[in-house]
C-alpha cells in the first residue's frame, strides 16, 4: 500500500522531497522539542540547577563524610561502591558542596576528540578551583589502565590549581586499580531506600503517612531497585497523584506506580511457549511495540514482521480464518473505549519485548529491518511513534546492540528517507548518549559523522541538534567539539545551524568560550578552514574576559589570522571593537590585542590604523579620536616603533 502526503505535515508519511522547505524545518524543531523534553527527563545533573534540586533530596550514603574528608586533603578521591548504589550521584554532591572554590563543575570527557595520540586526561585543561567529575563507571579494561596511568600528573594540576577531582571507579574492574592510587579510594555503601523514598515523596508534596511505606510489595522493590528506579517511583506516584480522581489516596497512587514495575516475564515466557502459532506470536510483538495504537497499526506491524522473517503464508481462505478482534483476544488483549489496543495485564507488553531480544538473538538483525519498517511505511501519530523508538532503543542498549541505533539513524537520514523519520533518528541518538553503559559508544560515533566527509547533509543536521539538545546538557565540551566541526564542514542550513548552537553553547559558559578561541586560533593558525575566521568574527567579544592572559593569547592569534585577510571581510568587526576601547575601562587591553595582532606585518597594521582612523572620522568625538591615537601608540609599541604624537 502507498501512502500519500496530507496537507499537515505533522502527518506526511512515504517518500518526500529532500529540500529544505517548510516542511522539513518543521521536522528538525520537532526533533529539538523532543529531545528537549527527552533531557528534562533523565538529566544527568551536572547544571547548577539540578544540583540544587538533587542537593535537597539526597540521602548520603555510608562512606561520605570519609569521601568528603578525603577529597578536602588530597583534592582526590576515587569512588567504589556497587552499581546502583547511587556513586555518581554522590560524587556530584561531593563536588556540589565545594561550591565556594572560583572554578566550574564538569564532567571530564570520555573521548579523545581531533589526537587519538593524547593522554586520557590532560592537565592543560584544568583551570583555577575547577570541580572534575571522571565518570568511569562503564570503562574497559584499557581505557581504566590508561587514566590510572596518568592520574598522578593529572594530580599534580590539580594541586597546583587549587581544583578537585571526584572519580567514580569501575565496580567490575576493581582487580586492576593500581595501589599507588588505593589510598585515594573510597567505598560508599547503598543509601536507605526508604529515607530516599521518603525525602523525595515529601519534597514533592506527595502527603503519606509512615506506616503506609510498611507494605511487603514496596519493601521487595526498595530492596532490589538502583536508586534511579527509586526515583523513578516517586515520579510514578506523583503523576498518579496528580491524574488520579479526588477520592483516591496514597495507597492507591503507590499501588499503580508499583503496577508498572511488575515483572511477567515468566507469564510471557509460559504464554509463548504454549502458543504454536507464529501470526499470534507476531501480534503479541507487534502489539508490545506499539502498545496503545489501533488495531490497523499493530495488523500491519504484524504482517510486517511476518513478511521480514519470511513466514509461510496463510492457506485457509480470509473468511474462515479468525478475525482481528478474535486474534487479539486470543493474546488476552482488547480495544479500550478509545479505540486503542491494551494487553489486560499491567506490564505484560514490557514482558513480551524483554523476551524476544532475550531469547531470540538470533533475528535480533531482522527485528531492526522490521522496525525501521514500519516507521519508514506506517502512519502513525507523534506519541505512539515517540513511544515506540523508546521501547526500541531501550532494548536495543539492553541486548548491548548500539549498532542497530547506528543503523537506524543512517537509514532514517539517508536521501530519499521520508521526513517524519528525522525526529525519531535524533532521539535514538539521544536514548544512546543517555545509556549509561554505551553513551561513549554514541559520542565516539557522532565524532566520526562530524569529522567525515562522507556524512549527509541531512544526518549533519539530525547531529547538530543532538549535540545541542542532549549532549550539551551532560557532556559540554564534547558537544562543543563536534558542533565545531559541523561548523567547519556543513553546508547551507545544517551549517547555520551548527554555527548558531555553537555559539550558543559557548556564550553561556566562560570555560567554553576559552576553550572554544583556544581551539579558533590554532584552527585559524593552522589556516585549514577559512570557516574558523567565520567563527570567530561572530563568537570574539571584545570586553569578554579580556582580563585572562589566555583569552587574549587567543584573541591576538584569531585576529593575526583574520587580518591578513581582504579588509572587507574583517573591517566591520574591528570597529566594533573599536567601539568597545571608547570605554577607558577595557581600552588598554582591547586595543593592546589589536596592535599584537597587527604589528608583526606592517602592511597589514597600516590597514587597522586607516579603518580606525576612518571610524573616528565618521562619527567625530574626542573619545574616537583619543582611541584610534591609542591604537596607533600601541602598534608603535609592539613594532619597536618610537611615538612623536599624531596630528590629525
Amino acid at each position: 500500500m502507498t501512502e500519500t502526503i496530507g496537507s499537515y505535515v505533522g502527518q506526511a508519511h512515504g517518500s518526500v522531497h529532500t529540500g529544505q522547505g517548510h516542511q522539513y524545518i518543521y521536522y528538525f524543531q520537532e526533533a529539538a522539542s523532543r529531545l528537549r523534553e527527552q533531557s528534562c527527563a533523565r538529566r544527568r545533573v551536572i547544571a547548577e540547577a539540578d544540583r540544587e534540586h538533587l542537593a535537597a533530596r539526597f540521602v548520603p550514603p555510608a562512606g561520605t563524610q570519609n569521601a568528603r574528608s578525603r577529597l578536602a586533603e588530597s583534592h582526590t578521591v576515587l569512588i567504589g561502591g556497587l552499581p546502583g548504589s547511587g556513586r555518581r550521584t554522590a560524587a556530584v554532591m561531593l563536588l556540589h558542596d565545594l561550591s565556594d572554590t572560583r572554578g566550574t563543575l564538569h564532567e571530564l570527557p570520555d573521548t579523545s576528540d581531533d589526537d587519538t595520540d593524547s593522554a586520557p586526561l590532560d592537565a592543560d585543561d584544568i583551570n583555577d578551583g575547577d570541580r572534575l567529575l571522571l565518570d568511569l563507571s562503564e570503562a574497559d579494561e584499557s581505557r581504566f589502565v590508561a587514566v590510572q596511568n596518568v592520574l598522578p600528573s593529572f594530580r599534580a594540576g590539580l594541586l597546583d590549581r587549587g581544583a578537585h577531582l571526584v572519580v567514580v571507579l569501575p565496580h567490575r574492574l576493581g582487580y586492576l586499580l593500581d595501589d599507588g592510587l588505593k589510598r585515594f579510594t573510597v567505598e560508599i555503601g547503598r543509601p536507605s531506600a526508604r529515607q530516599v523514598l521518603s525525602r523525595r515523596l515529601r519534597l514533592d508534596d506527595v502527603v503519606f503517612q509512615p506506616e503506609q511505606l510498611d507494605g511487603s510489595d514496596l519493601g521487595t522493590f526498595l530492596t532490589q531497585a538502583p536508586m534511579r528506579e527509586v526515583a523513578g517511583l516517586v515520579d510514578r506516584i506523583r503523576r498518579h497523584r496528580d491524574t488520579s480522581p479526588p477520592d483516591r489516596g496514597f495507597p492507591d497512587w503507590l499501588a499503580a506506580a508499583l503496577h508498572h514495575r511488575q515483572d511477567q516475564s515468566m507469564r510471557v515466557a509460559t504464554d509463548l511457549a504454549a502458543e504454536q502459532s507464529g501470526r499470534r506470536k507476531a501480534l503479541r510483538l507487534s502489539l508490545a511495540m506499539f502498545h496503545g495504537a489501533t488495531p490497523d497499526v499493530v495488523l500491519r506491524a504484524a504482517n510486517s514482521l511476518l513478511d521480514v522473517l519470511s513466514h509461510p503464508p496463510e492457506t485457509a481462505p480470509r473468511l474462515e480464518r479468525d478475525d482481528l478482534h478474535a486474534e487479539l483476544s486470543a493474546i488476552k488483549a482488547e480495544p479500550g473505549p478509545d479505540g486503542r489496543v491494551l494487553f489486560r495485564t499491567p506490564e505484560y507488553d514490557r514482558g513480551v519485548l524483554n523476551h524476544f531480544w532475550t531469547f531470540l538473538p538470533d533475528i535480533r538483525r531482522q527485528l531492526c529491518d522490521w522496525f525501521e519498517h514500519c516507521l519508514a511505511q506506517i502512519p502513525l501519530p507523534k506519541n505512539e511513534r515517540n513511544d515506540a523508538v523508546k521501547r526500541f532503543a531501550d532494548q536495543s542498549l539492553r541486548t548491548a546492540r548500539p549498532e542497530d541505533l547506528i543503523c537506524l539513524t543512517e537509514q532514517w537520514t539517508s536521501k530519499g528517507a521520508p521526513g517524519h523519520l528525522i525526529p525519531s533518528a535524533a532521539q535514538v541518538l539521544a536514548c544512546g548518549l543517555d545509556d549509561e553503559r554505551h553513551g561513549r559508544h554514541f559520542r565516539q560515533r557522532i565524532y566520526e559523522w562530524a569529522t567525515s566527509r562522507e556524512t549527509s547533509e541531512r544526518l549533519r543536521q539530525v547531529l547538530v541538534v543532538v549535540c545541542a539538545e542532549s549532549m550539551a546538557g551532560s557532556h559540554p565540551d564534547q558537544a562543543m567539539v563536534r558542533l565545531h566541526h559541523l561548523a567547519r564542514r556543513a553546508e547551507r542550513q545544517a551549517g547555520a545551524d551548527a554555527r548558531l548552537a555553537l555559539l550558543k553553547l559557548t556564550g553561556a559558559d566562560h570555560r567554553l568560550y576559552r576553550s572554544m578561541l583556544h581551539r579558533l586560533s590554532t584552527g585559524i593558525t593552522q589556516g585549514h578552514w577559512a570557516r574558523d575566521r567565520e567563527i570567530f568574527l561572530q563568537l570574539a567579544d571584545p570586553v569578554r574576559l579580556i582580563g585572562s592572559r589566555t583569552v587574549r593569547d587567543s584573541l591576538v592569534s584569531c585576529w593575526a589570522g583574520v587580518l591578513r585577510q581582504p579588509v572587507e571581510s574583517w573591517h566591520l568587526a574591528l570597529t566594533g571593537w573599536l567601539t568597545a576601547a571608547e570605554d577607558l575601562r577595557h581600552r588598554e587591553l582591547v586595543l593592546r590585542v589589536l596592535a599584537a595582532a597587527c604589528a608583526p606585518d606592517i602592511r597589514v597594521s597600516g590597514q587597522v590604523y586607516r579603518v580606525a582612523r576612518a571610524w573616528a572620522r565618521t562619527a567625530g568625538g574626542v573619545e574616537r579620536s583619543h582611541t584610534a591615537d591609542h591604537l596607533l601608540q600601541r602598534i608603535n609599541d609592539e613594532q619597536g616603533i618610537e611615538s612623536y604624537g599624531h596630528a590629525a
